[in-house]
């Protein structure tokens, strides 16, 4: 699925460095680094609210058209994106400028689909191993993220990376025996397993400390 185009409004920042950033946090703006093509990377700033509203809408993969400061014919792409560790807040961001049927490097969630038969019929659990998988392809045809149907998964099932469907276009980048997802038991049904499986230890009987040990009779 295309994502659409979103649109950000940017301006130049005037003042660099650790004290300029603090301002602009300050009056309500995000320092953001503009970078690629072979240009010099470029100090822009960009409304905290407008950009978190524009990741809510797909922004972390989308084209996003940069408009303002001379920037109406660029458009570029969120690369990173730093939060406040405490608040959560966006402290930083990197765009990367791309044309819009250039061919990017990224990184897409992985979104698993439907309840698997291992869960549904043997109350397992699935075990997420890894949430992105690394991909090549167009950029105006980059999707929100990648769905995994799960469905007919049983117990023990999993999935590697190459079994992850990827758009008309699009290369798989990360290595394709990577495990994905898997099923497995519940931390009790193991144990329950485990249990059944122990074999059964012959009773011994507790010696009493200062009781001397019976001897045969004699024959």
């Amino acid at each position: 699925m295309k994502t659409k185009e979103l649109k950000l409004p940017v301006e130049r920042r005037t003042r660099i460095g650790t004290t300029g950033a603090h301002a602009l946090r300050a009056a309500g703006k995000i320092p953001v680094v503009l970078y690629g093509h072979g240009s010099a990377p470029e100090a822009l700033a960009v409304e905290s609210r407008t950009f978190e509203d524009l990741l809510h809408r797909g922004g972390r993969t989308a084209i996003i058209k940069l408009e303002g400061d001379g920037k109406s014919s660029e458009t570029a792409l969120v690369r990173d994106v730093q939060r406040d560790p405490v608040s959560q807040k966006i402290i930083h961001a990197d765009l990367q400028r791309v044309d819009a049927h250039e061919s990017v490097r990224t990184r897409l969630r992985v979104l698993p689909v439907g309840n698997s038969r291992g869960v549904r019929e043997f109350g397992a659990v699935m075990d997420v191993m890894v949430h992105e998988l690394e991909v090549e392809g167009p950029a105006d045809s980059l999707p929100p993220h990648l769905e995994v149907d799960v469905t007919e998964l049983g117990l023990h099932d999993h999935v590697v990376a190459s079994e992850v469907p990827l758009p008309n276009g699009f290369t798989l980048l990360t290595p394709a025996d990577t495990v994905v997802l898997s099923i497995e038991p519940s931390k009790t049904a193991h144990q329950l397993e485990e249990a059944a499986a122990a074999p059964v230890a012959e009773q011994v009987q507790p010696e009493v400390i200062g009781e001397k040990t019976p001897e045969p009779p004699a024959e």
